[in-house]
């Protein structure tokens, strides 16, 4: 009996904790993950799309500012995606080990409707509509979450990059479900560190022309 009592105040214990947990994860750290670097008004800003998912569960809006105009950042997103110029994040997971490129490719640098981003070997999100080159939105297939790069201008010389994402849990959906839970648990250093890394490409190409601009004879 004493093995028993103990067992349950044990397992009460662990609920307690959880649910400690849960609510402190609510309350203050999903509010802040959710929208890292936005501002307020960035948050309740209606963007393409939005109206795709009305009641979304995942509701994410991140965002920085970039030293540069939205034609110096249109490039890297253009190729960003696994086996391409990669994520500018951490690449041992994201790319296969493979450094994301700081330089701009070629053969990437067009967009279409249908145009696939590789999110890994197997998977990929597709571009639906876009706006170049302010905006594109990304869907995994019609019914998906959305995925929306913006760019919006704040002067001549810097522009806020923002990401907002979207999407209803399959709650009844055991293969969909645990992905959509990783994500919320683990999306906000894979994002923020592929925000840097987008940001730091486009600052050292806004530098490279500002330098080749004011050269003698440019």
């Amino acid at each position: 009996m004493k093995g028993f009592g103990r067992a349950v105040a044990t397992a009460a214990a662990v609920k307690l904790a959880a649910a400690a947990c849960m609510g402190t994860y609510l309350k203050w750290l999903r509010p802040w993950q959710m929208t890292w670097g936005a501002t307020p008004q960035e948050v309740v800003r209606v963007y393409p799309y939005d109206d795709a998912f009305e009641r979304p569960e995942w509701n994410a809006t991140r965002a920085v500012t970039v030293a540069a105009r939205p034609e110096q950042i249109w490039p890297f997103l253009l190729q960003i995606g696994w086996g391409r110029a990669g994520w500018y994040g951490y690449d041992w997971v994201d790319n296969g080990g493979r450094p994301s490129t700081w330089e701009l490719l070629p053969e990437h640098q067009w967009l279409e409707i249908g145009k696939s981003f590789p999110m890994s070997p197997w998977t990929a999100m597709y571009c639906m509509d876009f706006d170049e080159p302010r905006w594109m939105l990304w869907r995994g297939s019609e019914t998906a979450g959305t995925w929306l790069w913006y760019l919006d201008p704040v002067d001549e010389t810097h522009t806020r990059l923002i990401t907002r994402m979207r999407d209803a849990y399959r709650w009844r959906d055991p293969l969909i479900l645990p992905q959509q839970i990783v994500t919320e648990l683990g999306d906000l250093p894979f994002m923020r560190k592929c925000l840097l890394g987008v940001k730091a490409r486009a600052e050292r190409l806004a530098r490279l022309e500002a330098d080749a601009a004011g050269a003698p004879g440019a």
